[in-house]
């Protein structure tokens, strides 16, 4: 049944009545008499008999006689709702559209079935020592999973359309979820090319009902083989699939806003054990969750040789550190250092395009030594602290505890600030800078998806830098402080993740291209963009996560809710042994929220105990809603 209630999830058996016997078939919506109301479910089976010993009700109505459940999907969607703590019915929900009679109702042919298509050229792949070889296996049809660090200037679109072709040319189906539209529509291209018309569908809860539910049908019915989309697209029903991929998983993009909250990395992964199908994590940067891939060696990790690295790699240059200092002093705490404005200067002398990146406003920093800008952090659980006012005193956003006394480990300084934030008129600024220069913006209001090739100004912010045509000749990455103390776990992570992104659409260092990074060389972000090494920053945060206890290294489970709700939660909670609690801490408005740690080996026996515990409060009728995450985005 469609009903989301945590101590009603699982099958209900019914009768089916003799007239509709030929259409009740698996996978078909029906409608069903429960508790005296007329609901709306899934019929997932038919057997011959039941194990209830009751009275049965009779089916009352099957929706639609078109099965658009796939049996897989249906396995699938069990597994989710059991890995984040969540019911069977909110999966559904996000995995199957809404019906659309009138798509449902349109003529459809079966169509002559594609010719074969010849596996691609490896040329593309030929960059990395292990990438025809990882063609080789999907065309083979062999469960190659590969975590794949994209080269600067690489067309990404090109070399995913490539694999998918590699996986086509075997004989099975495929599944490509990216983060946003933009990249969706170079993919979509991408595809087209390599496979020809017809072959595959995009995805996209954005391209309204009809049109959504008309590729997600053509998916089912086997129309096509190949899906490419957003996070909508994880659930897409393929036959015979040999591949699943996700592009940039680091993407907060990814993270499906409503309950039970699964992110499409993880749902991809679920989806390529059970189909026992081949996997694609890939990007210019590398997230812990995909390290973890690699070291417990469920994955193998595509890279090119260092020599290849250095030949694709624009010149990259920091501006805190001492040569820069020596020569500029004011470069620490400049906006546009001097050596940022050279860049850009000689780069439009060259009639090439500059790219700006400046954070957008939803980059709300923590607070950060005075002194030296060193994070503040919790001692007990290294969370970040924050000040409640401009007297207060600072309080760990993740376990609640207070720190009166704190003192800079790095420099022993005991003042603390608000970090540096982004400004709103860079774009104002650098065209009074450069007169005569055009200047371009691509944000919130209008993201570009592409610039041409001459002398300009572009600003961006992260995620919203446009291609440029012959590659940008000067990136620059300013108030990268913005990015770097964010009260987040994932701060680091995601400032080169974003970083790299923009670093990537410069030309090579031996065409001219540079980037200018504004912080301090000596931190390991910045360290890691200057030798183009996101494998070795991904071992690091790694190994600092296993050492303070964080995902993913752990599984931690996230209760907000009122503070009793919470803690009426927790007490019908039959938590593992290992389980730590970390909090409360305030949430939004008058909520607070307990975090709940356990060991990976113990993640079923959390999510299973939390998913019994919200079903005894479901079936009490409790007025206080909570809200479950597993491994939630963000921890504060």
């Amino acid at each position: 049944m469609d009903v989301p209630l945590a101590h009603l999830d699982r099958p209900f058996d019914y009768l089916v009545p003799a007239e509709l016997d030929d259409v009740a078939i698996p996978g078909t919506r029906v409608k069903v008499r429960f508790a005296g109301q007329l609901v709306d479910g899934w019929l997932l089976e038919r057997a011959d008999d039941s194990g209830h010993t009751g009275k049965l009700a009779y089916l009352e109505k099957v929706v639609s006689p078109e099965p658009v459940l796939a049996p897989e999907i249906a396995q699938l969607a069990r597994a989710v709702a059991d890995r984040y703590a969540g019911s069977l019915a909110d999966v559904l929900r996000l995995a199957v559209p809404p019906r659309h009679a009138r798509v449902e109702k349109e003529p459809h042919e079966p169509g002559e079935p594609p010719a074969p298509l010849d596996p691609p050229d490896p040329g593309g792949w030929g960059a990395y020592p292990a990438g025809p070889a990882f063609l080789r296996a999907l065309t083979e049809g062999r469960p190659a999973r590969a975590v794949w660090s994209a080269l600067p200037g690489e067309d990404w679109p090109a070399r995913y359309a490539e694999a998918v072709a590699a996986t086509v040319a075997g004989g099975r189906g495929a599944v490509v979820v990216v983060p946003d539209a933009r990249d969706l529509d170079r993919l979509d291209a991408a595809l087209t090319a390599a496979l020809g018309p017809g072959r595959h569908v995009a995805l996209a809860a954005a391209a309204g009902p009809a049109r959504r539910y008309r590729a997600f049908l053509a998916a089912r019915r086997g129309e096509v083989s190949v899906v490419v989309g957003t996070r909508a697209a994880m659930f897409a029903p393929v036959a015979r699939l040999g591949l699943v991929a996700v592009v940039d998983d680091g993407d907060d993009l990814h993270a499906e806003p409503r309950a039970p909250y699964p992110h499409a990395r993880e749902v991809l992964l679920t989806r390529a054990g059970l189909a026992e199908a081949a996997a694609l994590v890939g990007g210019y940067a590398r997230s812990a969750e995909a390290q973890l891939l690699v070291e417990t060696g469920w994955a193998r990790e595509v890279v090119a040789d260092r020599a290849t690295v250095r030949a694709r790699t624009p010149a990259i240059a920091p501006t805190g550190d001492d040569p820069q200092l020596a020569r500029d002093p004011g470069a620490a705490t400049a906006r546009l250092p001097s050596l940022a404005w050279s860049a850009a200067r000689d780069a439009i002398r060259a009639d090439a395009p500059v790219l700006v990146q400046v954070p957008r406003r939803g980059y709300l920093p923590s607070i950060s030594c005075a002194e030296c800008r060193t994070p503040a952090r919790c001692p007990h659980c290294a969370g970040p602290l924050a000040l409640p006012s401009a007297e207060g005193i600072p309080a760990c956003r993740w376990c609640g505890r207070v720190n009166a006394a704190y003192a800079c480990p790095e420099c022993g300084g005991r003042r603390l600030r608000a970090a540096v934030t982004g400004a709103r008129r860079t774009a104002e600024e650098l065209g009074r800078a450069f007169p005569g220069v055009p200047v371009r913006t691509s944000g919130r209001e209008e993201v570009l998806t592409t610039v041409p090739g001459g002398a300009g100004l572009v600003v961006a912010t992260p995620g919203a830098e446009p291609v440029a045509e012959g590659g940008y000749g000067a990136v620059l990455l300013l108030d990268s402080w913005a990015m770097l103390t964010r009260a987040d776990l994932r701060a680091g992570e995601e400032a080169l993740r974003r970083w790299l992104a923009a670093a990537a659409l410069a030309r090579p260092a031996a065409a001219g291209g540079r980037v200018v990074v504004v912080a301090d060389g000596a931190l390991a972000p910045v360290q890691a963009l200057l030798r183009w090494d996101a494998a070795w920053f991904a071992a690091r945060e790694l190994a600092e996560r296993r050492e303070l206890g964080f995902p993913p290294a752990v599984r931690m489970a996230s209760v907000t809710g009122s503070a009793d709700a919470v803690a009426d939660l927790l007490a019908e909670t039959r938590l593992p042994e290992e389980a730590e609690l970390l909090g409360p801490v305030p949430a939004d408005g008058e909520k607070e929220r307990m975090l709940v740690r356990v060991p990976r080996a113990r993640a079923a026996a959390l999510a299973g105990a939390l998913h019994s515990a919200a079903g005894v409060r479901a079936a009490r009728k409790a007025a206080d809603p909570v809200r479950l995450q597993v491994d939630p985005l963000s921890l504060f």
